[in-house]
């Protein structure tokens, strides 16, 4: 098969690794890369497939300046919610794309373990159930392709989790102990299935590889980027210092800004994102763990 990935950072080159071993595979990204493939964006878009992994704050512009749809098999493998609207990446994407043609993917997933074929297990998620099961079937042996309808859990799930991670991250930091991580991310998944049940997301998702899957993998190493979000918070560091130590995206800086926002309009207890929210508008994480334990 003849897929295109647009977007070659991290994620976008470990799919596109994965997908070659069995179909021929382009790349093309905002900047010209020296690497096999690279195609420019009007040859990518001629793809019957299309694997998508612009960074959700970034998606609505690269959408309305370079997409074309002409009939394209999509999947979308980026996650997040667009701070500056609170839109989810499905209601961003319906646009310009029919929900016959569209799928998102989820799942526990670093990309350097995907890079050395590692065991992965993965979700596509699509209301045309052909299209998910087509896609599966792209994935190398050593990836585990599921799927399911929910994307509205799986969009949730892929974004909450990295809000969780960043409060990981800061206890983490904090030296607190395995009790207070335990503790954290179990109730961050309660916390994120509370908010997708809001948005009428299936309950089982979030006990599934989209949900407690990617959260426990998001939540529980310095492979995060997120995680490290965390640990530079809880070391009194500046969101700029961060993100320049990092050089990279960390998706949860933004949704956590689209959470607040969302939480104030629909009146949503969500108090690790609220706590998120103010240590990275430069609340002490003491000061934060004093308030999470009381509230």
């Amino acid at each position: 098969m003849s897929i295109g990935v647009i977007g070659a950072g991290k994620w976008g080159s470990a799919l596109a690794f994965a997908f070659s071993r069995d179909n021929e595979v382009f790349i093309n990204s905002r900047r010209v890369r020296d690497v096999e493939n690279f195609v420019s964006l009007e040859e990518i878009l001629k793809c019957e497939y299309l694997v998508i992994t612009v960074p959700a704050q970034q998606v609505s512009q690269w959408l309305e300046e370079n997409f074309v749809f002409s009939g394209q098999k999509v999947l979308v493998a980026s996650k997040g919610i667009e701070a500056s609207s609170g839109k989810f990446l499905n209601e961003i994407y319906e646009k310009h794309i029919p929900n016959k043609n569209i799928a998102f993917l989820s799942g526990p997933s670093f990309a350097v373990e995907v890079m050395q074929s590692l065991p992965t297990a993965l979700v596509v998620n699509s209301e045309n159930e052909e299209l998910s099961a087509e896609f599966a079937t792209l994935f190398p042996e050593f990836i585990k392709a599921y799927t399911s309808t929910d994307v509205m859990g799986a969009e949730v799930s892929g974004a909450y989790k990295n809000v969780i991670a960043i409060a990981a991250g800061i206890c983490a930091g904090m030296g607190l102990g395995n009790n207070a991580a335990a503790a954290l991310i179990s109730r961050g998944l309660v916390e994120m299935q509370r908010f997708g049940m809001a948005y009428g997301a299936k309950e089982e998702t979030f006990v599934g590889l989209g949900g407690a899957g990617d959260l426990f993998l998001t939540a529980s190493s310095e492979m995060s980027r997120n995680f490290r979000v965390g640990l530079g918070l809880s070391k009194g560091k500046s969101q700029e210092q961060i993100l320049s130590d990092l050089g990279e995206v960390a998706e949860g800086i933004g949704t956590t800004y689209a959470l607040q926002e969302i939480s104030k309009k629909r009146d949503l207890y969500l108090p690790i994102a609220k706590e998120v929210y103010e240590m990275l508008e430069g609340k002490s994480p003491k000061e934060s763990m004093k308030d999470l334990l009381s509230s």
